[in-house]
């Protein structure tokens, strides 16, 4: 449902439904002895007066002895966090299928906001009990359900309300109905709370009575989901979930302590993007087969969550196909990815690694997961390794810094260049001449500054100048592909032969200096017709 009648609601917005703790037919308001024994009184037709009730043995009741069989009696709507279930009160996440309330609580926002956010979901629904009823929220003209985009606007004619995305619908609304204001368009979200007369804010009385949760602790929850979506707050005070390990230090004895307080953490970090990338698989994908021009099978297909920016895909990304529908045997085979979406075509085009038992009468019920790859902090574990049990892999110098230990100030012994500004530059200012010349003189230097401050420029003259002291190569490294492909732009303004170096999986991606790039160098030497034969092969095979 996504118009909704306010014409019979717009009193029950305006008041916060209890905790249903209390029979029906008292207020919801009537929390003490003695307005429920008035109460009473008055329905039972007698006039309303004060009886003295026998409070005898009062003083002996532990008003929190069912304070457990109330959190083990929770309803399956209850927020997963605080416990509070009241049905105006609470949101589906559809993605999920968890409850959450409307109820800051401790942190800044809702808790199903929290919930969202952190979880990067986005579709929610309305209890069946609600006042609107099982609603999923979703835009009246496109359909759209992410709940940040979305907003409401009220119809000229009616009592209803109309939801409808940001963008394109409540800009440009459609011909579908001309009677909306599109003027007045507010969104369902305000200060990090779906807005009341959608979801309740619960009472005061219902928030003293929830858990109290923190933003700690929910932090942990989010990060216990993600491997059991049926854990609960008792299972965070479960040995070893609040391990933490061990504080980086500024200083360190020697290698092998760096190594041990380093080797967890690129683990964890490590099994973090693992499971953020194994995350992201597709479901019910429709595939459409073709064979290559090298024999080899290709599988096109679209990724809905690769259109709306969910996901990152590059040629040469290594994907999994598995179909377990009914047609075919069980199946899956990993691949590469031969094209990406363009502006010719969505599709992506996966080259797989065999042709054995393929199932090419089949197009439905195919999964494709992305695969996972550990080189990269394969290296770091290794690199750390090597620090620690080869004392020759790094000088004594670096070996040093590294660990944080005093060293005397080195000075090398360069024949420092007349000019320090390089070709085709601009000119240094006095600090950047500064560090241009303390870089020169040291084994190992760093140079700080905010954004615009000349980085860039001063790191190209550096290179520039050390290229023409030694006549050996000089590597560039950046944290970036975007910062490596600066530097390389400054550097080649200078006159130096350069060689960008680039993941193959980027070979299909335009930047400003693709034509330094090695694969394009190579691509565009025409001394080897052989060679140019083979690249015209792959090239055909792509389109």
């Amino acid at each position: 449902m996504d118009r909704f009648n306010a014409q019979n609601t717009q009193d029950d917005f305006l008041e916060y439904s209890g905790g249903d703790t209390q029979a029906s037919q008292y207020d919801y308001n009537e929390f003490s002895l003695d307005s429920t024994l008035n109460s009473q009184q008055t329905l039972d037709g007698s006039q309303s007066q004060f009886i003295e009730p026998d409070l005898t043995g009062v003083d002996e009741i532990d008003p929190f002895q069912d304070l457990t069989i109330v959190e083990r009696e929770l309803p399956d709507h209850a927020c997963r966090y605080c416990g509070i279930h009241a049905v105006s009160s609470v949101a589906r996440c559809v993605t999920c299928s968890k409850w959450f309330c409307n109820s800051r609580g401790n942190t800044s926002g809702s808790h199903i906001i929290n919930h969202l956010v952190r979880a990067k979901h986005k579709e929610v629904a309305l209890h069946p009990d609600s006042t609107l009823g099982e609603t999923t929220l979703e835009c009246y003209n496109c359909g759209c359900r992410n709940v940040f985009l979305l907003g409401f606007i009220p119809a000229k004619s009616d009592t209803v309300v109309v939801l409808l995305c940001r963008q394109p619908c409540a800009a440009m609304p459609s011909s579908k109905d001309m009677n909306w204001d599109t003027s007045q368009w507010l969104p369902l979200i305000d200060d990090r709370c779906f807005l009341p007369w959608l979801v309740k804010v619960p009472s005061e009385q219902e928030q003293l009575r929830a858990r109290q949760i923190t933003a700690h602790q929910i932090n942990k929850l989010e990060e216990l989901w993600k491997d059991n979506t049926e854990a609960t707050l008792e299972d965070l005070e479960k040995p070893g979930i609040d391990d933490e390990p061990q504080p980086v230090l500024l200083r360190y004895e020697d290698a092998y302590q760096y190594q041990n307080i380093f080797g967890p953490l690129v683990k964890m970090e490590a099994d973090y993007d693992k499971k953020l990338k194994e995350s992201q698989t597709q479901d019910d994908i429709v595939v459409r087969w073709d064979i290559g021009l090298n024999q080899k099978r290709i599988a096109w297909f679209y990724l809905p969550k690769l259109e709306s920016g969910e996901v990152r895909l590059a040629v040469g990304d290594e994907l999994r196909l598995r179909y377990r529908g009914e047609l075919h045997q069980s199946w899956e085979c990993v691949g590469h990815v031969i094209k990406i979406p363009n502006n010719v075509s969505d599709e992506v085009g996966l080259e797989l690694r065999r042709n054995d038992n393929t199932p090419v009468e089949c197009t439905h019920n195919f999964s494709v997961d992305f695969v996972w790859k550990s080189t990269s902090f394969d290296r770091m574990q290794a690199a750390m390794k090597t620090f620690a049990v080869d004392e020759t892999s790094v000088s004594g110098y670096i070996y040093h810094k590294l660990l944080g230990h005093e060293v005397d100030p080195q000075v090398l012994r360069t024949q420092m260049p007349k000019r320090f500004s390089a070709p085709n530059l601009p000119e240094l200012n006095h600090s950047q001449v500064y560090a241009v010349k303390s870089v020169l003189q040291k084994p190992l230097s760093l140079i700080q500054g905010p954004p615009g401050t000349g980085k860039t420029v001063t790191s190209a003259t550096i290179v520039y100048h050390l290229a023409k002291m030694n006549p050996g190569q000089v590597l560039v490294c950046a944290p970036s592909n975007v910062a490596v492909d600066q530097l390389t732009e400054k550097i080649h303004a200078t006159g130096l032969k350069v060689v960008r170096l680039t993941a193959k999986s980027r070979e299909a991606l335009d930047s400003p200096v693709s034509f330094l790039t090695l694969h394009e160098q190579v691509h565009n030497n025409d001394t080897n017709v052989e060679l140019q034969k083979l690249i015209q092969l792959k090239t055909e095979q792509e389109c």
